[in-house]
C-alpha cells in the first residue's frame, strides 16, 4: 500500500512515531481510482476522508438547471471530501469526480475518530488542516464578493499555477463562477498587456 505520502504529509505537522505510522498504514485503505469515475455523488452519504496520493478531482455542486459549479480541486497530497455530509452522516448535495486516474487513501469516520482518541497527535492534525480549509474558503467567498473576474482569474494563476496543465478551462471557469467564453476574454486581454 501507498501510505509514504501521507506519512510524509503527517510528518510535516507532527512528526508521527513508529506506532502511530503503523496506525496509519491500517486505518487507510488505498483505491485506484479511473479518470471520470466518482468517489462520492448527489445523495450518497459521505463515509470517508480521502487524501490524494497521485491524480487530481473536482467536487462539484449542479444546479437545478443542469449547470457544474466547481467547489475545489485535489491534486496529490491534499484532501477532498464532502464535510458536512462526513460529519452529519447526510446525504450529499456534491459530487467528487476524478480528472485523472489517481490514487487515494481513505479512512472511514469512525477509524478517523478512533485515531483521534487512541493518538491525540492526529486530532491535533487534523485540526491545523481544517482550520486551514475554512481560512481557504473564507478567503475565496471574501474574493467572489469583492473582486472582479479578472483578479479571481489573476489570483487562481498565482496560488495554483499546477492546475492550468491538468484542469480545462471549462473546469477553471466554472470554479471562477463565469463563462468559458469569459474566462477565454479575460485570458486574451491579460496576453495584450
Amino acid at each position: 500500500m501507498t501510505t509514504k505520502p501521507l506519512i510524509d504529509y503527517f510528518d510535516n505537522f507532527l512528526p508521527l512515531n513508529e506506532e502511530e505510522k503503523s496506525v496509519v498504514e491500517n486505518v487507510f485503505q488505498e483505491r485506484r481510482i479511473k479518470r471520470r469515475q466518482f468517489i462520492l455523488q448527489e445523495g450518497d452519504i459521505s463515509k470517508h476522508n480521502t487524501f490524494v496520493v497521485e491524480g487530481c478531482f473536482k467536487m462539484y455542486f449542479v444546479d437545478e438547471k443542469g449547470k457544474e459549479h466547481n467547489l475545489q480541486f485535489a491534486v496529490e497530497d491534499w484532501w477532498i471530501g464532502d464535510i458536512g455530509s462526513f460529519h452529519s452522516e447526510e446525504p450529499s448535495k456534491l459530487y467528487i469526480e476524478a480528472l485523472e486516474d489517481s490514487i487515494i487513501l481513505q479512512i472511514k469516520k469512525e477509524d478517523q475518530l478512533k485515531l483521534f482518541v487512541d493518538f491525540p497527535k492526529f486530532n491535533r492534525i487534523f485540526r491545523v488542516f481544517t482550520e486551514n480549509a475554512l481560512v481557504s474558503a473564507q478567503r475565496r467567498i471574501l474574493q467572489n464578493i469583492s473582486s472582479t473576474a479578472e483578479e479571481r482569474y489573476l489570483d487562481f494563476l498565482k496560488r495554483y499555477p499546477y492546475f492550468f496543465r491538468r484542469i480545462s478551462n471549462v473546469q477553471i471557469a466554472s470554479y471562477l463562477g463565469i463563462t468559458p467564453e469569459f474566462l477565454s476574454t479575460i485570458r486574451k486581454k491579460i496576453a495584450k498587456s
